[in-house]
């Protein structure tokens, strides 16, 4: 049963707070939402969305096991020592999706949705003939998607009568993209052996460290274009939060050329004091400038040009 409970990495559940800022979102953007908020709904789509990521996590710990043997530590994985059996793991799998199905049937259809489509991105993801995780670029590009859908959900936690700005879903996409891809830039730079790498992961036969770092360099101008679209947009004075979430961006994809860089392990981030205190700074910035007015800055948002 141990090894059961440990392919649904619950260890992993933490990621989930990233449904956070489409809750934070909903509730500035969407006056009328405010009195209706619910603790239990927030609470249950949390857990939902915890219980969808497992069953997720269920079916791509089977299907990885024969690459995962190539990694060096992923080859301790329960499914790889043949440890589990499939009958098992697929009884596990639709008990954890029945199960966050049920639970997002309290909140409300727009949610049930998202979490229906989490799934749905799973088996896109995973298994065959489309197993997107095997295609350059495009392995990134469609496991970041649960990004945007993770911040839906939070969105849908509170208001399902409106949508989200296009400009916070694509900056959120594309900041799940620059995350995904520094994290396999890590990985292929601890592999340091193509060939090997190759073996772990097949897009890894077609990337370069030249290829990753370039491709982590292009999500992150994405995601850093359109998230300073929305602050500024909904709030001129964001403008001077810019630079720290540029940092942000510049910190983390360094942090790939550590060794054994937590890059590879978004669920242990929390231990990178050094990243929590630029998050810190950048999340205390925006609370000071969401109550702060300085007419000045307004001057860089005019739609017209200064006259002297």
């Amino acid at each position: 049963m141990k090894d059961y409970i440990k392919i649904a990495r619950l260890d992993h559940w933490i990621k989930n707070v990233f449904i956070v800022p489409g809750i934070v979102a909903a509730i500035l953007l969407v006056p009328a939402a405010r009195e209706e908020i619910s603790i239990l709904k927030i609470v249950l789509g949390f857990f939902a969305t915890c219980l969808i990521a497992s069953a997720n996590y269920v079916i791509n710990e089977w299907l990885d096991a024969e690459f995962d043997q190539y990694h060096p530590t992923k080859k301790n994985r329960p499914v790889v020592g043949g440890n589990v059996k499939l009958k098992f793991v697929l009884l596990e799998y639709a008990l954890f999706a029945l199960a966050g199905i049920v639970c997002s049937v309290f909140i409300n259809g727009l949610f049930l949705a998202m979490e229906v489509g989490l799934l749905v991105m799973g088996i896109i993801y995973n298994v065959k003939p489309l197993r997107t995780k095997d295609i350059i670029y495009l392995d990134v590009i469609t496991e970041s998607v649960n990004n945007m859908i993770r911040l839906l959900l939070g969105w849908f936690i509170i208001t399902n009568h409106v949508l989200p700005p296009v400009s916070i879903l694509f900056g959120y996409w594309m900041a799940g993209a620059f995350l995904m891809g520094t994290k396999r830039l890590a990985e292929y730079r601890m592999i340091a052996n193509p060939e090997v790498a190759g073996q772990y992961r097949r897009s890894f036969q077609y990337y370069s460290e030249k290829t990753l770092f370039g491709s982590s360099f292009f999500y992150a101008l994405c995601a850093t274009f359109f998230i300073g679209v929305f602050l500024i947009k909904y709030r001129t004075e964001y403008l001077l939060a810019m630079p720290v979430m540029f940092v942000l961006f510049a910190y983390y994809i360094m942090m790939a050329f550590n060794e054994d860089s937590a890059a590879q392990k978004p669920e242990k981030l929390y231990k990178e004091k050094k990243l929590i205190a630029i998050i810190v700074v950048f999340v205390i910035l925006l609370a000071v400038l969401s109550v702060i007015d300085i007419p000045m800055l307004h001057l860089f948002s005019a739609p017209y040009l200064i006259n002297f």
